[in-house]
């Protein structure tokens, strides 16, 4: 205690460690090109959800929070007002919104459907038969709500879907009539319909489902399924052995009216454009890019990962990765309305564009690594007393706290850069470099030399952002300042001199010659390794920052002047590459030879019957070939087909069988085969949630169109508004809250049974006496729809589950343990060795391999969600423990992407590089066989689900020996003289990756450890 002026006593506090001073900020201002020094400050924006960037707080946002008031019973009527006009506020705003807008879009189609069957002049067209509710059915399948290229797609597929229907149908018509009326064999006829174009033709459809997996195809996929199953075994024709193209000329009819219905509502009402929403998209995924860069450069530069770890910043990020899945659609459906309109080279301007955004991105992952990385390092509490002990000069506050240190990072002051301030500062650090106390140190001479250079280069880069691609809509021009790429190669050039001249000076900073151990020199060149992979990967931004501006700057061009005019290349199906490609020059002179195929095969690639078979006889050899040959059939594609072809066939069977028939058609089983199609999925876990909804969804729309009917009196106006009022809040459910599924289930069974009893009611078909002919029974009529699909889902599961039964939790796990068996087989080979033998970077892994293990990884995700429906006696599936798995190895396959962006960037190695890679040959040998090997135990251990024993080999020291390795020939006078720091930016990105793999596989191991910790005496037993 020591007393004030007042007398009083104080309570004196320890002093904080003094922060370094570093010079100030010399920045370009992108808009002129002018060097400006003034100080600049990153971090988020008060809009973000972090707090203002002066450190104030909002003065309006309440201190203590808001708290609950008891309210007096007398207020419950004013409270109830209250209530309703927020709700009623909320239905305004969503109804104003872009989904409460879809949602009328659809129930306005759904409208214009149904008068097919309530305006007598309409159905008329139809014909006399039953069906002419499919018009309304299409409208809410193909519904409005979505833009205009998805509604060209939508009517690709729709034409497509009824070529393929009207092929099955006449071809099996016309083998009916060979084998009926030419060789006098109807039931073989019926065999071979059964066989080939119902069976064949609807597992051919399942298959097409099942290998597009697109929502589009799907829907197109149960369009197509109904018009094959109603001409082939409901009409009769095919029975009959006679040619009728009445249904098929109705199922035309129907289409086209349910398409125009759909396609005029959608470009007439509150049209949707794809091209808008991509350009959105860009606005808005920009200026979160700017949020990201700038708080990720901030939280590195202060050492500290808080601003990282808070909620907001979580929501950004994953606000930043639907932004990017959303750019990739919105473009796949831009794309249709560019061709239509005759703006190819706009739309692969615009490809190119969301390419840099999405380079962008993974350059972004580059600084999150790195950062990660040095969080991690200072973090470690043992840093500063295990090197304390070779010093004998820490304090006992930083021998006590060591992990205490980083706490000098938590801000930068800047002071003016003059020549005096700097020759002051110089011989200062130059001699604290005797005393050097922790690996932080380090990483405080960092960003005391390069932290100015790196805020200035982030903040030109956050303004650049902040103003690109596009102004403000309904124009969307783009505000490309002719500046900014002078500006931006300004500023790069300003940020590799100062790079150069502070890693040089970081670097010299370590060859203090002072004995260390290796654990200790390794913590120091990872520290190094993070600023240096840090600096790079900021570097590499801002370049592809230029080619994005290159590709802003041709894009501006085409939209503006449109040199070539409008063309429709893609019309010219003979023409095998497409013009608009190959026309204009590359969009970045740097990347000429960045999309040349790469066809180097990897290095574990081995054929196989090129010398096995060799070895073998003649018989052997022939059978391997044949076994070869069906390997097709092994497939779970193809078996999925096969057992969906025989489910249908079986089903169908009762259709061409006279004692069957009437039954088949009583109970509307056409219905229920087509419930059959839409129930059968590759997996247990998907049939069981489809088949639930479709079951739950049929219930429903039966006991809705029960009520309707009876509420109507089957009066057509009061029909058509209840038929609206079902559209209003199923088109809520299918847009709003995405359960595309269970809203049209309800809408075509309510479609099955209201519209179907009008139609009988009023005498627009046949009369059917078992659902009560023009007086229907509206109960009965319901009650045949749930039976034909309660039959159907059931058939489905049984199917699913007795034919090659397919477990989308032990498929979860065999695919798991084959793709960790891959990336292990991937990093057998060192991976840095290809390129100091002057081998192609495609020996370790080309981007079609590393495209391979993306998409099968988001399959995976799909059979995780898949295999949460399974009901299993062993217990519930561990959905959250598998999802974990699952983020463990995403992260894995980003640090693969990493390495092999820094493999590809420079085919060259220089003098200094191959030095640094032949000094460390025998450490990164071992660490790459490390990896490999302990990838194939995580692979083996799933399989078998078995856990991981404790005896495995750990990374951590051989990757400790890498890094005192390349710190003992930083030392040397050999890389004084050879080595640039250039040289060293692979290596360190190779001790980076490696780090992260590392991490991760503890991460998987102890996950594995809690799954399968315990020993299952049964999988022991030998027998």
């Amino acid at each position: 205690m020591t007393p004030n002026a007042n007398g009083s006593a104080t309570t004196s506090t320890p002093k904080r460690p003094a922060r370094p001073r570093v010079r100030q900020a010399t920045w370009i201002l992108p808009k002129t090109g002018q060097r400006v020094k003034r100080q600049v400050t990153l971090g988020a924006s008060p809009g973000f959800g972090f707090p203002n960037r002066d450190g104030t707080v909002d003065e309006q946002a309440p201190l203590l929070g808001l708290r609950k008031v008891r309210q007096n019973p007398s207020d419950a009527p004013r409270a109830l007002l209250e209530v309703a006009r927020r709700l009623s506020r909320s239905a305004w705003d969503f109804a104003r919104s872009e989904p409460g807008r879809g949602v009328l879009k659809c129930s306005i189609a759904y409208f214009l459907g149904s008068l097919a069957t309530f305006v007598p002049a309409i159905a008329a067209m139809l014909g006399q038969q039953d069906g002419k509710h499919m018009v309304a059915t299409i409208t809410v399948y193909f519904h409005p709500a979505r833009s205009q290229g998805s509604m060209f797609e939508a009517m690709i597929l729709a034409a497509l879907a009824f070529a393929y229907a009207a092929f099955l149908g006449f071809t099996s018509m016309g083998v009916s009539i060979l084998f009926g009326r030419v060789f006098d064999l109807v039931a073989l006829g019926h065999a071979v319909v059964l066989i080939v174009f119902v069976g064949g033709g609807l597992g051919f459809v399942g298959w097409i489902k099942q290998r597009l997996g697109h929502p589009l195809v799907n829907i197109s996929c149960s369009l197509t399924s109904l018009a094959i199953i109603t001409v082939i075994t409901k009409e009769g024709a095919v029975q009959a052995a006679m040619f009728s193209d009445d249904k098929i000329s109705q199922v035309l009819k129907m289409i086209v009216m349910g398409v125009i219905a759909t396609t005029a509502v959608s470009f007439l009402i509150y049209p949707v454009s794809a091209r808008v929403d991509l350009r959105e998209n860009l606005i808005a995924f920009t200026d979160s890019l700017s949020e990201v860069l700038s708080v990720t450069t901030q939280s590195f530069l202060v050492g500290s990962d808080d601003e990282l770890k808070t909620p907001q910043y979580r929501a950004a990020m994953d606000k930043y990765k639907s932004l990017l899945a959303s750019m990739e659609k919105n473009l796949t459906e831009a794309k249709y309305e560019h061709f239509v309109a005759g703006r190819e080279r706009e739309y692969w301007l615009e490809a190119k564009l969301v390419t840099c955004m999405q380079r962008l991105s993974q350059n972004i992952g580059g600084l999150r690594n790195a950062a990660t990385t040095q969080f991690q390092i200072l973090a470690q509490p043992g840093m500063g007393l295990a090197a304390a002990g070779h010093q004998g000069t820490a304090t006992a506050a930083e021998i006590q706290a060591p992990n205490k240190r980083p706490l000098i990072f938590t801000s930068i002051d800047e002071e003016s850069e003059t020549g005096e301030s700097e020759s002051a500062s110089g011989p200062a650090l130059r001699s604290s470099a005797s005393s050097i106390l922790t690996p932080g140190d380090v990483f405080s001479e960092f960003i005391l030399y390069l932290g100015p250079s790196i805020k200035s280069l982030a903040y030109t880069l956050k303004i650049i952002l902040d103003d690109l691609p596009f102004s403000a809509g309904p124009e969307y021009q783009i505000t490309l300042n002719p500046k900014y790429r002078s500006s931006l190669e300004e500023a790069v050039k300003l940020y590799n001199h100062s790079r150069e001249d502070a890693l040089s000076k970081v670097y010299d900073y370590n060859k203090v010659n002072q004995e260390r151990s290796v654990e200790v020199e390794a913590d120091f060149e990872e520290i190094a390794a993070s600023c240096g992979v840090f600096s790079y990967a900021l570097q590499d931004f801002a370049v592809e920052m230029k080619s994005y501006l290159y590709v802003l700057d041709g894009l501006k061009l085409e939209i503006e002047e449109r040199p070539k005019g409008r063309t429709w290349d893609w019309l010219k199906v003979w023409r095998r590459k497409r013009k608009a490609e190959t026309d204009f020059e590359p969009l970045n002179p740097l990347d000429e030879e960045a999309d040349e195929p790469r066809t180097a095969p990897s290095p574990w690639h081995r054929p196989i019957d090129s010398t096995d078979t060799q070895r073998l006889s003649r018989t052997a050899a022939l059978r391997y070939r044949i076994w070869k040959a069906l390997a097709v059939f092994r497939r779970d594609d193809t078996k999925f087909a096969i057992k969906v072809g025989a489910g249908a066939a079986l089903y169908a069977l009762p259709s061409f069988l006279s004692s069957t028939r009437p039954v088949y058609q009583n109970f509307r089983g056409e219905w229920g085969l087509l419930s059959y199609m839409l129930v059968c999925s590759m997996t247990i876990g998907a049939s069981n949630t489809t088949g639930y909804a479709r079951f739950f969804g049929t219930c429903l729309g039966a006991v809705c169109a029960i009520v309707s009917w009876e509420l109507s009196g089957e009066n057509p106006y009061a029909l058509a508004s209840f038929g609206w009022i079902m559209s209003l809040w199923t088109a809520y459910v299918i847009v709003a809250l995405g359960k595309g599924p269970m809203g049209r289930f309800i809408m075509l069974t309510y479609n099955l049974s209201a519209l179907y009893a009008y139609s009988v009611s009023v005498k627009d078909l046949d009369d059917d006496k078992d659902e009560g002919g023009i007086s229907p029974i509206i109960s009965e009529i319901a009650f045949h729809r749930v039976v034909a699909v309660l039959s159907g889902c059931l058939w489905g599961l049984i199917i699913t589950r007795l034919i090659w039964p397919i477990s989308a939790r032990q498929k979860l796990k065999d695919g798991l343990s084959l793709l960790w068996l891959r990336m292990g087989l991937i990093w057998k080979r060192p991976p840095l060795e290809c390129r100091l033998h002057g081998k192609t970077s495609d020996a370790y892994m080309d981007l079609a391999e590393e495209s391979h293990l993306h998409r099968f990884l988001s399959q995976l995700e799909k059979l995780k969600d898949s295999a949460a429906s399974e009901v299993g006696l062993r217990g519930p599936f561990p959905e959250k423990a598998y999802g974990r798995l699952l983020g463990g190895t995403a992260g894995m396959l980003d640090a693969f992407h990493l390495m092999n962006v820094m493999m590809l960037k420079e085919s060259r190695v220089s003098r200094g590089e191959a030095a640094i890679l032949a000094s460390s040959t025998n450490e990164r040998r071992q660490l790459s066989l490390r990896i490999s090997h302990l990838f194939q135990v995580m692979a083996s251990s799933i399989k078998l689900e078995y856990p991981l024993t404790d005896a495995l080999p750990s990374i951590d020291h051989t990757r400790d020996r890498l890094l005192a390795k390349v710190f003992g020939f930083r030392k040397g006078d050999k890389a004084a003289v050879i080595a640039s720091d250039k040289d060293f930016a692979l290596l360190y990105t190779y001790a980076l990756v490696t780090g992260q793999l590392g991490k991760a596989m503890k991460e998987i191991g102890s996950e594995m450890d809690s799954l399968f910790g315990s020993f299952d005496e049964d999988r022991l037993k030998l027998q």
